[in-house]
């Protein structure tokens, strides 16, 4: 505890960093923020879970009523899986998250707000790099080369700014056809972004993926009183 107004719930060294988990109460907008930090940056925090939901909604929106199968890529504080799992066509849901606790955080509850996602049984977190599945035996360890309805990222800030160098070859059009090998026949990858629409990605999208496109999701910020945005990418493998 580092005040009454800021806890620390939990951090660990990994290979990527000092990955932490803190609670604090914002003085000015009188709520809890929970927040993600890898060594001195901001990964995520509650105060902005708008585009985390939207790209849930926005990449699964597309698909026809029936029994999905979808791959989240990236745990953090639960909002994709979250919204995800409401969607009642959702039969199952595999979240690949690399870092073992950020898993834990939500199996031991400390995010009030994902309550219920690790214990829903139509999911199953899987400890394991996205990028390496993509290009190795896929996102089910008990069924390799499985198939999906939807993959829905959000890991990098970006593109153009990825956590880890070797992140990078993902977003090229290569990296981006072995993902559309992931798919169902129609299926749907969806990808949050921190930056606004990049026409170079989406270059690189349109030769991966039959159809895609960049939506804005405006969202309110209090810290500046103002508007923010993200980059949500919806793109579609061919029927």
């Amino acid at each position: 505890m580092l005040g009454a107004r800021f806890e620390e719930l939990a951090w660990r060294e990994t290979p990527i960093g000092l990955i932490s988990l803190r609670r604090r109460r914002d003085p000015e907008l009188h709520v809890e923020v929970y927040e993600v930090k890898l060594d001195d940056e901001f990964l995520m925090s509650s105060l902005f879970p708008v585009a985390e939901i939207e790209l849930a909604r926005l990449g699964l929106a597309p698909l026809a009523d029936g029994q999905l199968e979808v791959v989240v890529g990236g745990l953090g504080l639960g909002y994709t899986a979250r919204t995800a799992l409401a969607d009642d066509r959702v039969r199952s849901l595999i979240v690949v998250e690399a870092i073992e606790d950020v898993i834990d955080w939500h199996r031991r509850g400390l995010l009030p707000f994902a309550a219920g996602l690790a214990d829903d049984p139509r999911t199953r977190l899987v400890r394991a790099d996205f990028f390496a599945a993509v290009e190795g035996d896929g996102f089910d360890p008990d069924r390799p080369e499985r198939r999906f309805h939807a993959v829905l990222l959000d890991i990098d800030h970006s593109p153009r700014h990825v956590l880890h160098p070797r992140n990078a070859a993902f977003y090229t059009p290569a990296g981006l056809r072995r993902l559309a090998g992931r798919l169902h026949p129609g299926g749907v990858f969806a990808l949050w972004s921190d930056d606004p629409p990049d026409p170079v990605f989406m270059e690189a999208l349109t030769e991966g993926f039959a159809t895609a496109q960049a939506h804005v999701v405006p969202f309110p910020n209090p810290l500046t009183g103002g508007e923010s945005t993200n980059t949500v990418y919806v793109a579609r493998h061919e029927a």
